[in-house]
């Protein structure tokens, strides 16, 4: 098995068509075809359904796509752990790439901090970050496009991943540390704040779908009240920034408002809804060889979290 024929695989995979995948890899269409030709007669199995001038992957093809990502990630291994077999032992750093996926929340307010740590224990590591919604980083997991992939959410489990539960996290309502003139008959701080008064605030949220909005949303909904948002933004920075501005509410994970509310800039806001917790969670896939920029990286992560749990 050529690893031309398997990155050539990969590109048609990415770009789900020929031609594309033959101009970006500067081959013509003919000898992309008799490479994906030669990759499955050697599996003995069809990878790809061409649907008028694309390409679908076929289940066998999808199942590849992580071991395709695998065979190169493993022989890149073996380049860089030959070409620093020179060292001495004690001298041998963790070098390679690691690729972590993660959602906004988490991307903005926790992972800076991992990261740096990280880097100063494997400063040769190549750090590649991908934020996005959580769906699609669970396929990037499953295609192997990524070696982990860090949420905040329910506890769950998804098929043919390892996960590793790192902290609980409080989902908190905020809103400004000096409220605007008309805003002070719904911010007493005395007592808690009934829910029908506090949905009638201008709220700053997170897109729908967000696990935590989605939460509120459910839980409203049983009550039969909605919150309107007067903004939505994914960065959970700007969100903190906005309320600090005097925009309006907002709901949050704890760990996004800290430090907004040490400053006195927002404030928490009670009310007589039960507490939301939500679990910050590491994922895997369950046949990926841990390599030992991973293995560091969770453990850097599970000392950051024994170190800093914010209850």
């Amino acid at each position: 098995m050529e690893f031309r024929n398997i990155i050539t695989f990969l590109k048609v995979a990415e770009l789900k068509n020929f031609s594309k995948a033959a101009e970006k890899l500067g081959y013509s269409q003919s000898a992309v075809t008799v490479q994906i030709k030669q990759l499955e007669k050697e599996l003995g199995t069809r990878l790809f359904e061409r649907v008028g001038k694309g390409a679908v992957l076929t289940e066998s093809g999808q199942d590849f796509v992580f071991h395709a990502n695998e065979i190169l990630n493993t022989a890149k291994q073996a380049v860089d752990a030959v070409r620093g077999s020179e060292k001495k032992q004690s001298e041998r750093e963790i070098t390679g790439v690691l690729r972590v996926g993660s959602v906004e929340s988490v991307s903005t307010a926790l992972l800076p901090e991992i990261l740096m740590e990280f880097h100063r224990i494997c400063p040769q590591v190549e750090i590649v970050v991908h934020t996005s919604k959580r769906d699609v980083l669970i396929e990037e997991i499953r295609g192997n496009s990524l070696d982990l992939f860090l949420t905040l959410e329910k506890k769950a489990d998804y098929p043919g991943l390892v996960r590793k539960i790192l902290h609980r996290e409080e989902i908190i309502f905020i809103r400004p540390g000096k409220p605007l003139p008309g805003m002070e008959k719904y911010v007493s701080e005395e007592g808690l704040l009934p829910l029908e008064d506090l949905v009638r605030l201008p709220f700053v949220l997170t897109e729908r779908g967000e696990s935590y909005r989605y939460e509120l949303e459910r839980i409203l909904a049983e009550r039969d009240l909605r919150v309107e948002a007067q903004l939505e933004i994914g960065n959970t920075e700007t969100i903190v920034h906005m309320v600090e501005a005097g925009f309006g509410a907002s709901f949050l994970p704890f760990f996004s408002a800290r430090h907004a509310i040490e400053k006195g800039t927002v404030r928490q806001v009670k009310t007589e809804l039960l507490t939301l917790s939500m679990w910050i969670q590491m994922y895997y896939h369950k046949n990926k060889w841990i390599t030992p920029q991973m293995e560091a990286f969770l453990a850097v992560a599970e000392k950051y979290f024994q170190q800093n749990v914010c209850e």
